[in-house]
C-alpha cells in the first residue's frame, strides 16, 4: 500500500478565510477582469475608486497599474504616492500593507499566503506581508508570507525574499541576503549653466 502525502480531495478553506462571501469574491474578479483591467493606463483615480469600492485602503496619489492582480482588496492597504507596476501580483489571501513612497516594480509577486504540505489536507494559511515606506523591490521580485520589507530598502530583480529584510539595506539574490547600506544623499542637483567668457 501507497502512503498518501498528499489528498487534495479533503482540502477545506478555513471558515471566514476570504473576508468576503463568495458571491461578492466572484463580483470582484468580474469587475477587476472587466471595469479595472480594461482602463486605460492614465486612469489611475478610477482605478483607486475601485479599489475603495471593494474594501481597499487606498491612500493619495497612488500609481496602480491596469495589469495589477489583486485577489481580495479588502486586504490590502497602500500609503500616499505609491507605485505598483505592470503585472505585479498581490496575493492578499492574507494582509498586505504598502507604506508611503514605496515602489513595488513589474512583474513582482507579494505572497501572503501558503499551503501546509506536512498535511495530507494541504491545509491554507495567511502571513501578513508588509512593504514598508519608501522601500524598492525592483522586476520580478518574490516575496513570501510573513515578510517585512524594511523602511527604504531595496531588493534587487528577480530576488527571492523569505525573511525580513532591514530597513536602509540593499539586498538581493534566491534566497535574498543583504548586501550593503542604501546610500543616502541630500544633495541637490542643478543644471549646469555655462560659464560667460
Amino acid at each position: 500500500m501507497v502512503q498518501c502525502f498528499q489528498d487534495l480531495g479533503s482540502f477545506a478553506m478555513p471558515p471566514n478565510f476570504r473576508g468576503r462571501r463568495a458571491w461578492f469574491v466572484q463580483v470582484w474578479w468580474l469587475v477587476q477582469a472587466t471595469l479595472f483591467r480594461c482602463s486605460p493606463q492614465v486612469m489611475y483615480g478610477w482605478r483607486r475608486f475601485l479599489l475603495r469600492l471593494f474594501g481597499a485602503k487606498i491612500g493619495k496619489g497612488v500609481i496602480i497599474r491596469p495589469t495589477v492582480e489583486i485577489t481580495y482588496p479588502w486586504k490590502l492597504s497602500i500609503g500616499d504616492h505609491s507605485w505598483v507596476g505592470d503585472h505585479v501580483t498581490l496575493y492578499t489571501l492574507g494582509e498586505i500593507h504598502i507604506g508611503d513612497n514605496a515602489c513595488v516594480s513589474q512583474h513582482s509577486y507579494l505572497c501572503a499566503a501558503s499551503h501546509d504540505y506536512t498535511k495530507p489536507g494541504f491545509d491554507i494559511f495567511s502571513r501578513p506581508v508588509s512593504i514598508e515606506s519608501e522601500a524598492w523591490l525592483a522586476t520580478n521580485v518574490f516575496v513570501a508570507p510573513g515578510v517585512t520589507i524594511g523602511r527604504a530598502a531595496v531588493v534587487g530583480a528577480c530576488s527571492v525574499v523569505l525573511q525580513d529584510v532591514p530597513a536602509m539595506m540593499i539586498c538581493g539574490g534566491n534566497p535574498a541576503r543583504v548586501l550593503r547600506e542604501r546610500p543616502l544623499t541630500t544633495e541637490v542637483f542643478s543644471p549646469i549653466v555655462p560659464q560667460s567668457r
